[in-house]
């Protein structure tokens, strides 16, 4: 047994001592993940680009990932890593061993069951996600539409629906390594999933690029498309398996007395089932926020489901590098503190990881802002998707942009909640930040949805007008994330005293990213007939060196934090 498992079992660290560059190795494996995630993105506009079958491929994956979220990472994460570290730092390695196996067991069932009543009940399930795809067989008739979103999206249901058991027991996995402080292994994993559709896709593309189904190596023929989008559900299916498969050695190996059972009698199953309850609200309110968008977004126009896709891709990055990987490193530990440490101790260890985060998802939204069209078409402009698409995509990701370095802190301040028990405060937050985003969402997606982008820049182009619908959508969910924070931080403030969060630090790196535009720019500016390829690297090195620069030459520690290096600044 090496020294590091020897430690998790005797307990946890020294209190204080932070797990050496435990964010970053997260940031690393989610780097990884994400990166094929982007990969996966740009071969999935290459062959679909905003249109119906992109949309039918993302609305199978919503089924699926409703219930991954609601039953997965987030949800067990936060009620099984604080009583499974809390059982290692008492130095009882085979009751978290026990206690571990139980969960598995309800999950097995759970997932099981779930992903069955999926597939017996797709087409509801289809109906429910996306109703306006049922009249698109009149839009067929009319020679509107190309196909007929609706048996389509049914089949890839049926065949993708599956994996939602899969990806569940594979969080479970996650929350056992996160909790021994194994953390590239478990966020790296996804990358596998993301491969297997990219292989699935490209494959299946060869296949039918030999046909007449292609011209000048892309497949245009509608019923090949479907063929394409059902060989990508496969690739999904097969990806889930690999990502489960490739982490349960490892989980397996750090387990000390498991063994799968269905028994609420071990010892902390029925506090992490407390704990679960709340928790599984809270993340249905926010799964409902996004069903939401989707639903209201099949009403309009082909193509805005995908823009939200794809705007979420990127939107979510900067969350899950800069924010989760944080949060995900700091929910252990605030576990093994509760009851040792003293509250200002906790805040302490709150303030300088919220210091942490703000250092590079504050540029990463500013960055999103002044130079998202540009990163968008290096990132998907070429085949169906075309300068519309761009400029539709970069709108959407300029409202989620809004409220990005607000759901990123958020994580951090619901970390808190769950590792002291709390858990239906953030529920019952979550619940109000909803409604607020749909309100505002539905009232801007009706307005916006007048006028296409077309009509917006002044340009005509071929094809179907893709219409502004979706933005209102992002807006909403940018200004409910600033309300859920606000919400979260005085609720905290009610409960624990005052928190004294970074705030003026915050605003010093808006400064220095918003001054580290201008060379970006000047860049943009001199190199704008330059193919996008090249452009978008140079600008971007130019934005975020100069940055970097910046915050080097103020004395900004955070930088250091990332790499692994001790925080002495605690302005």
């Amino acid at each position: 047994m090496n020294s590091e498992a020897k430690e998790t079992e005797k307990g946890s660290r020294p209190k204080g001592r932070r797990p050496p560059r435990a964010a970053s190795r997260v940031a690393l494996g989610i780097g990884c993940s994400r990166a094929f995630g982007f990969l996966r993105e740009v071969v999935l506009a290459y062959f679909f680009g905003a249109g119906p079958h992109a949309d039918v491929f993302r609305t199978a994956l919503r089924g699926p990932n409703l219930l991954q979220n609601l039953l997965g990472e987030q949800t067990l994460s936060a009620s099984f890593i604080p009583v499974y570290s809390r059982l290692l730092a008492s130095g009882r390695p085979e009751a978290a061993g026990r206690f571990a196996g139980a969960v598995f067991g309800l999950l097995l069932a759970v997932a099981a069951g779930v992903s069955l009543v999926g597939v017996w009940l797709a087409e509801p399930i289809v109906s429910l996600l996306a109703p306006g795809y049922l009249a698109d067989a009149g839009k067929v008739a009319a020679g509107e539409l190309s196909i007929d979103r609706y048996p389509l999206a049914v089949s890839a249901v049926r065949i993708i629906f599956p994996m939602t058991g899969i990806l569940v027991l594979s969080a479970w996995a996650l929350g056992v390594l996160n909790s021994h402080r194994r953390f590239f292994i478990s966020y790296m994993a996804p990358a596998l999933w993301n491969a297997a559709i990219i292989g699935a896709l490209i494959l299946g593309a060869a296949k039918l690029t030999d046909s007449s189904a292609a011209v000048d190596g892309l497949v245009t023929d509608p019923q090949a498309l479907n063929q394409l989008v059902i060989a990508a559900c496969w690739g999904a299916l097969a990806g889930g398996v690999l990502q489960f498969a490739v982490q349960l050695p490892w989980a397996l190996g750090l387990l000390r007395g498991f063994r799968p059972s269905l028994s609420v009698r071990i010892s902390g199953v029925r506090e992490a089932l407390r704990a679960f309850a709340p928790l599984l609200a809270g993340r249905g309110a926010v799964q409902i926020s996004g069903y939401l968008d989707f639903f209201l977004a099949s009403f309009l126009a082909a193509g805005a489901v995908a823009a939200l896709g794809w705007a979420q891709t990127l939107y979510l990055l900067p969350i899950s590098l800069f924010g989760m990987s944080v949060a995900a490193a700091e929910l252990p530990e605030l576990a093994r503190q509760v009851g040792v440490d003293s509250a200002d101790a906790m805040m302490t260890r709150v303030r300088s990881s919220f210091r942490q985060m703000a250092f590079l998802t504050i540029p990463s939204a500013v960055g999103f802002l002044v130079f998202g069209y540009l990163i968008i078409g290096a990132l998907f402009r070429r085949g169906e998707f075309g300068e519309s698409d761009n400029w539709l995509v970069y709108l959407v990701l300029v409202g989620y942009s809004l409220g990005l370095v607000a759901s990123t802190s958020s994580r951090l301040l619901n970390n808190v909640y769950y590792a002291l028990g709390k858990t239906r405060i953030p529920a019952r937050i979550a619940v109000e930040r909803v409604l607020l985003s749909a309100a505002v969402g539905v009232v801007l997606m009706f307005w916006l949805d007048r006028t296409s982008v077309n009509q917006l820049f002044g340009y005509e182009e071929s094809g179907n007008p893709l219409f502004l619908g979706a933005v209102g959508l992002a807006v909403g969910a940018g200004i409910s994330s600033w309300y859920e924070l606000l919400r979260l931080h005085r609720a905290l403030v009610s409960m624990a005293g005052p928190v004294l969060l970074p705030w003026g630090r915050s605003l010093k790196v808006l400064a220095m990213a918003l001054c580290a535009c201008v060379p970006g720019l000047g860049l943009w500016y001199v190199l704008r007939y330059q193919p996008v390829l090249l452009l978008a690297p140079v600008v971007l090195m130019g934005f975020g060196s100069t940055y970097f620069v910046l915050t080097k030459s103020a004395g900004l520690a955070e930088f250091g934090a990332w790499l692994g290096e001790s925080k002495k600044d605690e302005r």
